[in-house]
Parts: structure tokens; sequence; C-alpha cells
């Protein structure tokens, strides 16, 4: 994976540096003090992944990822760990704190690595579809290609880009929005109850005002989408 190091901090920098040359998969293209700098060389060369300092004088690093259009793969660094919950909100794939260890770097990198792959296999045709198999939709995973009987969904979960489907026996992992399921999925028997969840109607156990439950799994329903629900349930 192609990665640039972006911290305000020339020390930080060098042990970042070192860490990425002793991982074979990460190939370092470049390191930054300036974040303007950085930002024009993501923008020209587009890295697949990007170690970034939280705090920064000019430009903080939540600042820049949200100044990104299409933002690659992120593992944020800092040495303020109050900020770990906010990170998780922006879809980066870690969090490290400063002073940071080798052993979690490699952690943090083998998680990206894994995202990576499933980004990668996305682009080249991450859905793949048989129109022929009404009952079934085909999903790819990593190296794989599962075929999925629609019935046996019982919900799909998002995060962030990728999707986790949920099934009897397993968890699929993919890369794709929700707005892809939702295009996947027959609006007949799926309902979006979330922002992040998209649950099968006939596998609901209990409804209650503010969550839905599905085989001991409690599943929340989003204030904009609870009267959605309530009009298809009185309908069924």
């Amino acid at each position: 994976m192609i990665c640039i190091a972006i911290d305000d901090e020339p020390k930080a920098l060098d042990i970042l540096a070192y860490f990425i040359a002793k991982t074979p998969f990460l190939d370092l293209r470049g390191t930054f003090r300036d974040p303007f700098q950085a930002m024009d060389f993501i923008t020209i060369n587009k890295p697949d992944l990007i170690f970034l300092d939280i705090n920064m004088p000019e430009l903080t690093g939540i600042q820049l990822l949200k100044s990104l259009s299409r933002a690659p793969l992120v593992i944020l660094t800092t040495a303020c760990s109050e900020h770990a919950i906010n990170s998780y909100e922006l879809n980066v794939v870690d969090y490290l704190l400063k002073p940071i260890e080798y052993d979690r770097f490699l952690k943090a990198v083998m998680k990206a690595k894994e995202l990576f792959i499933l980004k990668s296999e996305h682009e080249k045709r991450e859905i793949i579809t048989d129109r022929q198999d009404e009952d079934a939709i085909y999903i790819k995973s990593g190296t794989k290609t599962f075929r999925i009987v629609v019935d046996t969904i019982l919900y799909v979960e998002g995060m962030g880009n990728y999707i986790n489907f949920i099934l009897p026996d397993r968890k699929i992992v993919t890369y794709l929005s929700m707005q892809d399921v939702l295009k996947l999925l027959p609006p007949s028997l799926f309902c979006r109850i979330h922002k992040s969840y998209v649950v099968s109607l006939k596998h609901i156990d209990i409804i209650e005002k503010h969550q839905v439950i599905i085989k001991n799994q409690t599943i929340p329903i989003g204030h904009t989408y609870r009267r959605c629900l309530s009009k298809i349930i009185e309908k069924r």
C-alpha cells in the first residue's frame, strides 16, 4: 500500500518512517510537516493510506480529513486520548496514541490492509448479480464471492464505507454503501430503520418504540425512519 505520514513533529515522523520501513506491504512515498503540502500531494498522487496527526497548529488532522472530497484509508495519531471517540465518527481505520509501539502500529496497518483488499476488489466489480437468480444476491468479500439467499438475511449493518450482512450463522463484510444495499434488496421485504441499519421484516421478533429485536439482537430505530416502519407494518 502506498502511504504518507503527516505530522508537525519531526521525531514522530521519524518513528513512523521507521515502522513503515519494517512493514513489507507498506511503501512510504512522503512525510509532511506542512498539512497544506500534504493536501496537494494527496490530490495529485492519491495514496492508499495516510498516517495523520490530529494536533497540528495551522490545520488540524480532523480539518484536513474533512476537506478531502474522497479520503483514502486513514490512521490517526495523537498524544491526546480524548480525541478517540470523535475519530471513529470519521470512519478512520484506527487511532494510535503516542508514544506508538510497533506491535500496536502493526495491528492498525493489518486492519488497513484488510480494508484495502476489500476496497480493491470492489473496484474490480464488487457486486456480482445474476438476474436469473432473483432469490439471491452475490456479494464479493475479499477474494471470495458469496451467494446470499435473500430470505436468510437478518439485517444489514453499515460501518462507514463497509457493510456487514448479518446471517443466522455468519457475518459477511463487503465494501459497499448503504445506497448500494438498498438497490440490491427488495423493498417489500426490507426496511431501513436507521442510517446504519436495514432489517428484514420477516425476521423482526419484537418492535418497541425506539428499537426492534431480531434473534436477541437489539437494533435502534432512528427518529427519521420510525414513521416509515410504522406504515409498512400497518400494511402487512
